[in-house]
């Protein structure tokens, strides 16, 4: 038996996050919420698994609606996979350290040109590994969503995005605001826009038909392939069926304008392709990252490169950090350790927004993973791992 899922979750950090996404999701061109129809039957839900090892799959399954009734959900459909998405720019960090274009232990002010420090501790930097590991001290008390022609610099400027009892580096809790950081950094780093930087590094080499917020990486008619993210109701969560290009899959800027090319900076905003969950992928193309990190890192890492980005940077002693009720007991740059009943340890991220449940797990000694996720999940479902199950 595989180790159970946790049964509750905080309610006072879900509810303001739903707010916040529902009126996200509002805001987007092309993807107003459409309430469901009760003269039409909704889609059923789609449940997808894929199992796999370094050499290839050894199992599929794929049933229900690709978020439209009558339409069968398929390995081969992209979906929005969520907080899975960080694992992805972990390896494209790491990437970049390999090769000498970033240093993890850095103060990331210096490649942003503008600070990046708690105000309770001025002196203190603020490093990629402590992003990557969740110890930087930035929290989701604040809307970490940023307007197209907005800047990050302001969101961080404020106390409220901030512990004001842990220095960096030493405390973990998951969140969020951590990833819009890090997309900045590097794309100061390197002069590439993070979604066309992710093709270059992870996306394009593995042979991957996918992208960020529908971004480069993806082929030309993609997006009319989409896995629509639908609320249990059948109200519209995310990626609303369409067959042409996505008129607006970034946060609009302040006048409502989409023009990425016109209006983003790079290394100003960070948020506006959604590194913290934007990826989109098909269950058969995420397999193929799985397989690599069977392999060690193999080809985009070197196997130093990818141990160091897969060690647990933190392990929860009970009180170095905020373990959600159980829910996080080790974690690496990026990636997410679990142990199953059996003693068995397992890394690789869970993934959780627009009633999407998600789960991506690597177990390196047996030499195997999955990939599974299910759509139209309520909002308040108990948040799980998608280990042994996905909540329901």
């Amino acid at each position: 038996m595989m180790q159970s899922m946790r049964l509750s979750w905080n309610r006072t950090r879900l509810v303001p996050l739903v707010a916040a996404l529902s009126l996200w999701s509002a805001a987007l061109g092309g993807c107003a919420t459409t309430p469901a129809s009760a003269e039409r039957a909704l889609p059923a839900a789609a449940e997808v698994r894929v199992d796999f090892t370094a050499d290839g799959i050894t199992h599929v399954a794929a049933q229900g609606d690709a978020g439209v009734a009558g339409r069968p959900v398929t390995l081969d459909d992209p979906a929005r996979v969520a907080s899975i998405s960080k694992l992805v720019v972990a390896i494209g960090a790491m990437r970049l350290a390999e090769q000498g274009v970033l240093d993890l232990d850095r103060d990331v002010g210096l490649y942003l040109g503008w600070p990046v420090r708690n105000p309770a501790f001025p002196d203190a930097p603020v490093t990629m590994r402590a992003l990557l590991s969740h110890q930087s001290g930035l929290r989701d008390s604040v809307d970490y969503i940023v307007p197209l022609d907005g800047e990050l610099s302001g969101v961080i400027a404020n106390p409220k995005a901030w512990d004001a009892a842990h220095p960096p580096g030493g405390y973990f809790s998951y969140a969020n605001i951590n990833s819009p950081v890090i997309a900045a950094v590097l794309e100061s780093a390197t002069g590439e826009r993070f979604d066309r930087l992710m093709a270059r590094l992870v996306l394009t080499p593995l042979g991957l038909d996918a992208c960020y917020n529908w971004g480069a990486g993806c082929s030309e008619g993609r997006r009319a392939q989409a896995v629509t993210l639908l609320r249990p109701n059948g109200d519209l969560a995310r990626d609303a069926a369409m067959k042409g290009p996505d008129p607006c899959a970034v946060y609009p800027a302040t006048n409502g304008s989409c023009d990425v090319d016109a209006l983003y900076v790079l290394g100003r905003n960070g948020s506006a392709f959604s590194p913290q969950g934007g990826l989109r992928i098909s269950a058969r193309d995420l397999a193929k990252i799985g397989q690599l990190l069977l392999r060690q890192g193999a080809p985009l890492l070197s196997k130093k490169s990818f141990a160091e980005m897969t060690a647990p940077v933190w392990t929860f002693n009970g009180s170095n950090g905020d373990d959600d009720k159980g829910y996080f007991t080790a974690y690496g740059l990026g990636v997410h350790w679990l142990e199953d009943n059996a003693g068995h340890r397992w890394f690789g991220h869970v993934g959780e927004a627009y009633s999407l449940r998600a789960g991506f797990w690597i177990n390196p000694a047996q030499g195997k993973g999955f990939y599974r996720y299910v759509t139209m999940v309520d909002e308040f479902s108990p948040v799980g791992h998608c280990f042994d199950r996905c909540p329901w």
